[in-house]
């Protein structure tokens, strides 16, 4: 079994439900080192496997999720984007008005950082479009310097890159821009791919298949060598034993946890998650 990577994007999870967000897990203050707090010492179960966890928390919350590991380094701390630029000596030392420079994410204990999430390319889109821009291949030329920014700082980078509803028809030049492009003088060692099939994710789409998967995965491998693919368009419970019994996947990005009723990432859930993808990847499993 080569190395699995199991990530977490808590986006804005943060937000309490009384404020219309899915926090229901603790006061903010405390929110983030009570995630990892309930979850890591679940996962050293799983110190003997040659596996990786990683959570991309909000800025505000990666102090205390830092604080929350301690001494181990069963679980990586990472933050959700860099911007392009970077603390320079003699140079440009600070202005960074609103933006966080790999070296700030650096200092406050991140190992990681994801980059090109849909959500962070829908932004970057919606900017180009207002100025009557509609040549988004700039979008993966601004995410290059990114990744350059953070990989240069010793970060590693979990990658996203996924076709919109519009970009079905012409999926291999889309994703194909996106890696070559994205990726132009990376050391891609220090890069996980996520693929985010942006069509089926929400609600009313239909998922992709194991199938499409597949095919994706081993596409994306062809494309720019034997770096690890994970699922990143949601890992989840009714999805983990599938995603696992495909050998050109290496894991997967978790979000939500529950997606109806109390709404919102569970940590127990998580751990479930985890153990379902992990027993059927060791064969343990069931079929998918």
């Amino acid at each position: 079994m080569r190395q699995q990577s199991i990530f977490v994007n808590f986006k804005r999870f943060d937000v309490p439900a009384s404020m219309g967000g899915v926090n229901r897990t603790d006061r903010i203050a405390s929110w983030a080192g009570t995630i990892v707090g309930s979850t890591l010492p679940a996962l050293e179960k799983y110190s003997r496997d040659d596996v990786r966890f990683a959570m991309y928390f909000p800025e505000a919350h990666i102090m205390n999720a830092v604080e929350a590991i301690g001494i181990s380094s069963r679980l990586e701390i990472g933050c959700q984007g860099v911007c392009p630029g970077d603390v320079a000596p003699g140079g440009n030392f600070g202005a960074f008005t609103t933006l966080r420079p790999a070296a700030a994410a650096a200092a406050l204990g991140c190992m990681t950082a994801i980059i090109g999430h849909c959500e962070e390319r829908n932004d970057k889109r919606s900017l180009l479009s207002k100025a009557g821009c509609n040549g988004f291949s700039a979008i993966n030329r601004v995410l290059n310097e990114e990744i350059a920014a953070a990989t240069k700082r010793g970060l590693s980078v979990l990658y996203c890159i996924g076709e919109r509803d519009d970009e079905t028809d012409r999926w291999e030049s889309v994703l194909s821009d996106q890696l070559l492009t994205g990726l132009d003088g990376i050391d891609k060692s220090m890069v996980t791919i996520g693929y985010e099939p942006v069509w089926s994710i929400g609600p009313g789409k239909t998922p992709a298949g194991k199938e499409h998967i597949t095919k994706i995965a081993r596409f994306i491998k062809e494309t720019i060598g034997d770096v690890p693919v994970v699922y990143g368009g949601g890992l989840k419970e009714d999805n983990a034993e599938m995603l696992a019994s495909i050998d050109e996947i290496d894991g997967g990005l978790i979000a939500l946890t529950r997606f109806s009723g109390e709404i919102g990432f569970y940590p127990e859930e998580y751990l479930r998650i985890v153990e379902l993808y992990m027993d059927r990847k060791r064969g343990t499993g069931h079929e998918a």
